[in-house]
């Protein structure tokens, strides 16, 4: 099949939806599937086309950074969707902004259309609600309302949707798409590469990290930002730095553009409460795997959540986890089985589960290794890529 994929990120942008659209294309070109990627050129050094992994990658503008690009982008693709020639079917990564130009162009040039939300609240507004009640926009919702039912009508006529969690299928049924077209596949990781280390080689990396002295070390990973959970974190973090004067804390990734950006109110609070040295902020990584790969413990204290790739890359390495069941999260965590489940918003019970783990070493082994188990059942993107295989063989 001639594939045409649509995602606003692509390597070497880093984050979950590149990541996950990366991994798929891939696959489907070993597969023996002619794959194109549409994304947008984040950075003038990124080339405009590239060929890799037998993958052609288009970039285009406008380059740089903040939420207007996004819709610069969306404004221009229908006229380079349309000049396409050869594709069977068009795959979008993200239908806030993506997915109305994907559908029109689809129905014009008889493509078969797949669309797949990335983030709760694309199809019910919720997502962009919230953005506007940050700003301070509240007199814009109405017409935030009307254009997400006008943008929701034109998205009905995709073929199918994937739904990367039962959170997004429940959405997508409540914004009125038929259940016959929604299909539920997750998202993928390289098992292969997300591994538990050895001993010895975890120590190799401590020693690297500059961490070799940590005991123990607590690992989150994504986006800084005030869905994660992040400031009820560090206020867990805090009531156990008497008890655990050694254990230390990793949060791995930025703030970035993003409208929830807590990095400054984080570090502010470690400031203000001698958490300096006790926590380390790394910024954006592009490799998150060495991280994973020297720690002990891994938390994801989320507030809301599509999917959740981070926690299902730290259960691949074998960390025992600390998560809530939110969204998508309740499809990958069962509580004592794989993973400590506790509320959201609650630095109490957050306090509670690291005090759990850190005096029961058993549990914490049962855990990394039943995390582990998980992932390679359901989540490897060997099998992630037959379901998409047969998606777009079937589709039309």
């Amino acid at each position: 099949m001639r594939l045409l994929f649509l995602t606003e990120s692509y390597s070497p942008r880093v984050g979950g939806t590149p990541t996950q659209v990366r991994l798929l294309a891939e696959d489907m070109a070993r597969c023996g599937h002619t794959v194109s990627v549409l994304t947008r050129r984040w950075e003038p050094a990124h080339p405009s086309f590239e060929e890799r992994e037998g993958i052609r990658i288009f970039r285009y503008g406008p380059t740089g950074y903040g939420p207007i690009k996004k819709w610069q982008f969306g404004a221009r693709l229908l006229p380079v969707l349309l000049g396409i020639r050869e594709a069977d079917a068009i795959y979008c990564a993200g239908v806030r902004v993506l997915g109305g130009p994907a559908v029109i162009a689809a129905r014009r040039k008889g493509w078969c259309c797949i669309l797949r939300p990335v983030s709760c609240g694309e199809m019910s507004g919720a997502f962009f609600e919230e953005g506007l009640r940050r700003k301070g926009i509240r007199a814009a919702v109405p017409l935030l309302r009307g254009f997400v039912r006008f943008r929701n009508h034109l998205l009905k006529k995709a073929d199918r949707f994937v739904a990367i969690s039962r959170a997004i299928e429940e959405e997508l049924a409540m914004a009125g798409m038929e259940a016959k077209r929604i299909v539920r596949i997750p998202n993928a990781v390289d098992e292969d590469r997300f591994a538990p280390p050895t001993a010895e080689k975890k120590q190799r990396l401590r020693n690297a990290l500059g961490l070799e002295a940590c005991r123990p070390l607590v690992l989150y990973t994504g986006r800084l930002v005030r869905s994660k959970g992040l400031p009820h974190l560090l206020q867990a973090w805090n009531r156990l730095a008497d008890d655990f004067p050694e254990a230390h804390l990793l949060l791995v990734g930025g703030g970035g553009n993003d409208i929830g950006n807590c990095e400054a109110e984080l570090r502010a609070f470690c400031k203000a409460n001698g958490l300096e040295r006790r926590v380390t902020f790394t910024g954006d990584v592009s490799d998150v795997v060495p991280w994973l790969q020297a720690s002990d413990v891994f938390v994801f204290p989320t507030l809301n959540e599509a999917f959740g790739i981070s926690l299902i890359e730290a259960m691949a390495c074998g960390l025992p986890c600390i998560t809530t069941a939110v969204g998508g999260v309740r499809d990958i965590v069962e509580d004592g089985e794989n993973a400590l489940v506790i509320p959201p918003e609650n630095a109490g019970a957050l306090e509670a589960a690291f005090r759990r783990l850190w005096s029961d070493p058993t549990l914490a082994q049962r855990l990394g290794t039943a995390g582990r188990r998980t992932v390679q059942e359901r989540y490897g993107h060997a099998a992630v890529a037959r379901q998409y295989e047969t998606l777009f063989k079937g589709a039309k």
